[in-house]
């Protein structure tokens, strides 16, 4: 495996384009192939062996493309099927998992919220770390049935997404939560409208940032920088409707469309 090779990116739609950004923002100099595979998203709702399936499905593909090293930019995707990536598959696989952790260690009030899919939280990888970091707190676990759904047909601001965000989060602050997890690289889009919505106390909280720190280290410990000064191959595909991932990148990338 060279340090020249992309990293490869997979999520279940657009959402990890979330993840993608803050590894992008700390490692400037790498190659990236971002694949969508919005047509079978959202993964939540889906048995265990779909799920796995179709990770294997997205990371043959990317190892087609020689990959150097694979991020699963997706939750549930994590919970379900990395075990079996790293099984059977000989290439460093960063996975992504609700930041229970440090919301559990910091809360004031002993109440934090978790907006997750279905996949997530039936996951054992899920229940796991809640019952390792989460036993004396209360954890409203909310099932963000539906949110997915919108942000892949670009209806983040819709009138159905606000709705969604009241209904689910109303639990939340009638146990006075003062941390809330995101458990879905989907659900950053959200956070402008979360903002509006919470209390100012309530803190916030992704894995973006997190998982970037721990891909340098991972490519760090296997001495898979790119150290060349080529200008960097930053390349999108999806297998559903391409002008939604632009309209998340921000910028002008081609997004190919991918029918797989």
């Amino acid at each position: 495996m060279s340090n020249n090779h992309p990293i490869g990116i997979f999520d279940s739609g657009v959402g990890g384009t979330s993840i993608w950004k803050e590894t992008h923002r700390l490692l400037p100099k790498e190659h990236t192939i971002y694949l969508a595979d919005s047509k079978f998203a959202p993964y939540g709702e889906k048995s265990k062996e779909d799920i796995i399936a179709l990770s294997i499905k997205n990371t043959e593909y990317l190892l087609d493309q020689n990959c150097k090293l694979i991020i699963v930019a997706c939750n549930t995707a994590t919970t379900n099927a990395i075990k079996t990536l790293r099984k059977n598959y000989d290439i460093p696989f960063i996975g992504i998992e609700p930041a229970i952790k440090p919301a559990a260690l910091n809360t004031k009030t002993k109440a934090i919220g978790i907006l997750a899919t279905k996949g997530t939280l039936s996951s054992d990888l899920f229940h796991k770390t809640t019952n390792l970091f989460a036993n004396d707190v209360t954890l409203i676990e909310q099932e963000g049935d539906g949110i997915v759904s919108l942000i892949e047909n670009g209806q983040i601001n819709s009138v159905e997404m606000t709705a969604l965000l009241k209904h689910y989060l109303q639990p939340m602050l009638d146990v006075d939560i003062d941390h809330l997890v995101l458990g879905c690289t989907h659900y950053p889009y959200l956070i402008p409208q979360l903002l509006e919505m919470l209390p100012k106390h309530i803190k916030i909280i992704d894995s973006g940032e997190a998982v970037a720190k721990q891909t340098k280290a991972i490519l760090q410990k296997n001495e898979l920088i790119n150290t060349t000064t080529e200008k960097p191959s930053l390349k999108f595909y999806s297998n559903g409707n391409p002008n939604v991932l632009k309209m998340l990148l921000d910028r002008n990338y081609t997004v190919e469309f991918l029918n797989f």
